[in-house]
């Protein structure tokens, strides 16, 4: 089945998490995704392990082979086709500019002007091809006192409030287990492309996307943000609490953990009766969710000690069967081994030549088959040839630049 972005072409220029998450979306539609990767290094993620692509690899073993795939770079770069080209050669620019010059998108995720001293900047490649769409994602935006700043998921996790906001109530701000403002600027910088290109096709010209990790990740504080701007006055961490909702938050039981998300009053009143006290349903306490907010305290002490009597599964077998909200606390392994997990195939495995490379499907469906590529992470280079070849150069010219460490 042929994708939506069947015949785009995407120059993805991007390394680490945002740029290649964006590449990754779009090659899973369809598009032809060509990786452009400095042809001794690659993309950094290639040496981020262990762990290690291989059962057994040791980290001596993974570190002295260059093809070795380590599993942060296996998370963002399905799909796509790598060409190792050096861009601070000539030649090498020249590639990329005859590249740009027949693509659709770009992404890039270079410094603030850091392409403009190769000729690979915006403002260049879409004089030459004004149909372009180049997206550039930064820690901090194309303009501003920060822009020349370099940005970190981590860093800006803590700039941008999202930090203030994790963690139990008296310990340390804590960041996510997941570079969650990466994942999310990839997602926003997909959605920007995706509007110019709509556009495109009316006017026949690009676009210059511009998306900042900082603005991601205000913008992404959701309810939180307007908490802080409606009241003036700073969220406070509530560990596993929620600041709008009660009860809506991790309990302890007899022998584990589990969390119960009761979202209105009338799957309170069904949650006050299963836990022998109907009354609470009843009462001006916590008849209503702001009732329920501004006696947080009691009411979770209450459901805590009931709780406590039986074992996690036997409540969450009593929850289902209210349709009361509710799930267990699972481990990655175990999350990807529950049932609609498997059912809806979201473990899946791509191969390269004789690997076999696990992946997480993406979970976009278009009339009931998944949007995920067939095309499993490529190896530094692996595509050099045929990606050169398609270009028009010759097989003398492509083993030239090869000896001449330009390509890998």
């Amino acid at each position: 089945m042929k994708g939506p972005l069947e015949g785009i072409v995407v120059l993805d220029m991007s390394r680490v998490l945002a740029g290649p998450w964006s590449g990754q979306l779009l090659a899973d539609l369809g598009a032809r995704v060509i990786k452009i990767e400095h042809p001794e290094r690659g993309d950094d993620t290639r040496s981020w392990g262990p762990p290690w692509l291989g059962e057994g690899e040791d980290d001596a073993v993974a570190s002295s082979d260059p093809d070795r795939l380590a599993a942060y770079y296996l998370c963002a770069n399905r799909g796509k086709q790598s060409l190792g080209v050096d861009i601070a050669t000539p030649e090498g620019q020249q590639l990329i500019q005859r590249l740009a010059a027949g693509a659709d998108i770009m992404l890039e995720n270079f410094k603030v002007g850091g392409l403009a001293r190769y000729g690979l900047d915006a403002e260049t490649l879409r004089a030459e091809n004004p149909a372009l769409v180049v997206c550039s994602i930064t820690g901090f935006g194309q303009d501003g006192p920060w822009s020349h700043r370099p940005g970190y998921d981590f860093m800006v996790q803590a700039l941008g409030g999202l930090m203030s906001l994790t963690g139990e109530p008296d310990g340390m701000p804590m960041k996510t287990g997941v570079a969650i403002t990466d994942v999310m600027t990839g997602l926003y910088a997909t959605v920007g492309v995706l509007g110019a290109l709509h556009e495109r096709a009316q006017t026949g010209q690009g676009r210059h996307v511009d998306v900042a990790l900082m603005d991601v990740q205000l913008a992404t504080l959701a309810n939180q943000a307007l908490n802080a701007l409606v009241s003036g006055e700073n969220p406070q961490r509530l560990g596993n609490a929620h600041p709008n909702i009660v009860p809506y938050e991790a309990f302890a039981c007899a022998d584990g953990y589990l969390v119960l998300t009761v979202g209105n009053d009338a799957q309170f009143s069904r949650l006050a009766a299963l836990l022998g006290h109907p009354e609470w349903a009843e009462d001006p306490a916590f008849i209503t969710n702001a009732a329920r907010v501004g006696n947080r305290d009691s009411l979770v002490s209450h459901i805590n000690s009931v709780l406590k009597t039986r074992d996690r599964d036997e409540w969450l077998a009593e929850f289902e069967a209210r349709g009361i909200p509710a799930g267990p606390i699972n481990g990655v392994s175990e999350a990807f081994a529950n049932p609609q997990a498997q059912h809806r195939q979201m473990h899946c495995t791509l191969k390269n030549g004789t690997r076999e490379i696990p992946q997480v499907a993406n979970p976009l469906r278009f009339d009931g088959v998944s949007a995920t590529s067939t095309v499993a992470p490529p190896t530094l280079g692996q595509d050099s040839d045929r990606v050169l070849a398609s270009m028009g150069v010759s097989e003398e010219d492509i083993a030239r630049l090869r000896s001449e460490g330009i390509i890998r």
